[in-house]
């Protein structure tokens, strides 16, 4: 799948202080995630996995 990352608004968390950064942009139907250090290898979820995802690591699904 192409993304058109040069039509998206990405956007990061105020809270990265390094160049090591994960960003997220909205597209029509889906959501995108991507490296800072490699914005051209971009991941695409559905809305309702991302949601899925945010709610989990808000629970602390995530932690190690």
């Amino acid at each position: 799948m192409t993304v058109p990352t040069d039509r998206l608004l990405w956007r990061k968390s105020s809270m990265c202080g390094s160049s090591t950064c994960v960003e997220v942009a909205k597209g029509d139907k889906e959501v995108f995630v991507r490296d800072s250090k490699k914005p051209d290898v971009v991941l695409a979820f559905s809305p309702q996995e991302w949601e899925a995802f945010l709610d989990a690591a808000g629970k602390g699904e995530f932690r190690f």
